[in-house]
């Protein structure tokens, strides 16, 4: 009979069984004749091992799309700084309304589009396909002539662009465990920060030469390149990125077996929805889920504050050097910012504790914003900015929290990341005016973002409270995670290597969130 075992990853009681109990030669595991539960710790190991290895070369390839998505949605910054404004004949409103409108669409798709992409089996394609049409999107931008086309042409580059980031998100969350997914977001996450300093870099080499050739404007051929970077990399993506750990191409089906089995271990059932639930329950779940709401105040309170991201060139601007080294300093503080993320990351999954690793990070940036509101001295400033940058950190851990706070089913976890990142968009919004007031250093500006910090912590605090409320009431048996469907239970018992006839599984014994 099964006895129960101690999960490494979750703490879960499961029950481990003998596969000449259970198994006969045509009772295998899923569709394919292997036993992974019968399979010996050494071989399981080895397997797992080289899961991982094709797991994150493939997925770093997120890192490269996530680069060219932040050069296409901020590089407009850099092309302020050469003429883009005065050429285009844009007030400093419209120029914040260029900005802004890009969130508006941004947020419009981002849960129609994660809604989607659970339910397809190859969500590389799709995220191959809309690449391809942001891309093109963003070398349009080099054509346009005035505020109503920058203005068109921003809200479709927000809106085809929604699709990436809660897709990859989503998509990482269905291969990783909770103990690994941190990490593997800072990693993806890096492609932000990288694409911070890299903008600038490749901005300061566009700007500085491509000046007239051809006719054009050094800031349209900033377009133009890197829009065709992006379509490039985009028809890579098609053969490069992963689909699901039932289906993917270039993994044997021992390693997708171990990535089912591994994902199930991970909380105590499959990662699958069930047969039961129609396109839209998950998005109704998410509504009725009130740490949905309180996660969606506090991370557009974090991005609020975040706001000077797109500011950055502006603000090393305040510095007083010329534009191509103004350009080149805004790089080091976002190589900085990567470096400690990863850190940052690392450490939170080790511990598997969220709070501090969102807090610790989120002080370091309000020390970078009171050095800058309380001095104009250089040194102290462009440090700061490093401290500023470093506050990133946290935010990354809060994608992993979201992911943890809402495991099961998928179709809740990818409604509950895209709505809660599409809602904290309008901290972008409103961001693109924050930085309106340049008095004395962006001094009001920084006391704007320095209240949104304030609000974040307290935020924060909260939901750590109402999570661990809600571990005490698992504890003791009072309320249940989520809902369990015969269908998916089947599924799990099936992964785990039993048959679901009389198979003592307990799914949720032992899931805590993690605070």
């Amino acid at each position: 009979m099964a006895s129960p075992r101690h999960d490494s990853f979750s703490g879960i009681e499961k029950p481990v069984v003998e596969s000449s109990e259970y198994y006969t030669n045509n009772e295998q595991q899923n569709t394919g004749n292997l036993n992974v539960r019968a399979m010996a710790p050494e071989d399981r190991a080895r397997i797992e091992k080289s899961l991982l290895r094709k797991l994150d070369a493939r997925c770093s390839y997120f890192v490269v799309i996530y680069i060219l998505n932040y050069l296409d949605r901020n590089n407009i910054g850099a092309a302020r700084l050469k003429g883009l404004q005065e050429d285009l004949k844009l007030s400093d409103t419209q120029y914040a309304t260029c900005l802004s409108i890009l969130y508006v669409g941004y947020i419009l798709m981002q849960i129609p589009s994660n809604m989607f992409i659970n339910r397809i089996p190859r969500p590389s394609l799709y995220i191959s396909g809309v690449m391809t049409i942001w891309g093109l999107i963003s070398t349009l931008t080099g054509m346009v002539k005035g505020f109503g086309g920058m203005v068109a042409i921003r809200f479709l580059l927000g809106f085809v662009e929604a699709a990436f980031l809660p897709g990859a998100l989503l998509i990482l969350s269905k291969w990783y465990t909770r103990r690994e997914l941190t990490k593997r977001n800072a990693i993806l996450f890096c492609g932000n920060l990288i694409s911070n300093a890299f903008s600038s870099l490749v901005g300061a080499g566009v700007l500085s030469n491509m000046d007239g050739v051809l006719g054009h404007r050094a800031w349209r051929w900033l377009f133009y390149i890197e829009g065709a970077a992006t379509m490039f990399v985009a028809v890579c993506a098609a053969f490069i990125l992963p689909d699901l750990p039932t289906n993917s191409r270039g993994f044997t089906e021992e390693e997708l077996l171990v990535a089912q089995l591994r994902m199930t271990e991970d909380v105590g059932e499959a990662d699958s929805d069930s047969a039961d639930m129609g396109i839209f329950d998950g998005l109704i779940m998410v509504v009725k889920d009130w740490k949905v709401y309180l996660m969606m105040l506090t991370f557009t309170a974090y991005t609020t504050g975040l706001s000077f991201n797109a500011f950055f060139p502006t603000l090393t601007g305040t510095l007083g050097l010329a534009y191509v080294p103004t350009l080149l300093l805004s790089a080091p503080p976002w190589v900085f910012a990567c470096i400690f993320s990863l850190i940052n990351a690392w450490h939170s999954d080790r511990k598997q504790e969220k709070f501090g690793h969102i807090v610790g990070p989120i002080c370091m940036g309000l020390v970078g914003f009171i050095i800058s509101m309380a001095t104009l001295n250089k040194a102290a400033r462009y440090v700061a900015l490093f401290l500023q940058a470093g506050s990133y950190a946290g935010f990354i851990v809060f994608y992993s929290w979201i992911s943890s706070s809402f495991p099961r089913p998928p179709a809740k976890r990818a409604v509950a990341l895209a709505m809660i990142n599409a809602f904290s968009q309008l901290g972008n919004v409103a961001g693109s005016y924050v930085w309106d007031l340049k008095a004395n250093g962006y001094r009001n500006s920084y006391g704007i973002v320095t209240a949104m910090f304030g609000v974040t912590i307290v935020g924060c605090w909260v939901i750590r409270m109402v999570l661990v409320n809600q571990n005490k009431k698992l504890a003791l048996g009072e309320e249940s995670a989520w809902e369990v469907h015969d269908d998916v239970a089947n599924q799990t018992a099936r992964v785990e290597g039993l048959k679901s006839e009389g198979a003592d599984l307990k799914p949720q014994i032992g899931f805590r969130y993690l605070v």
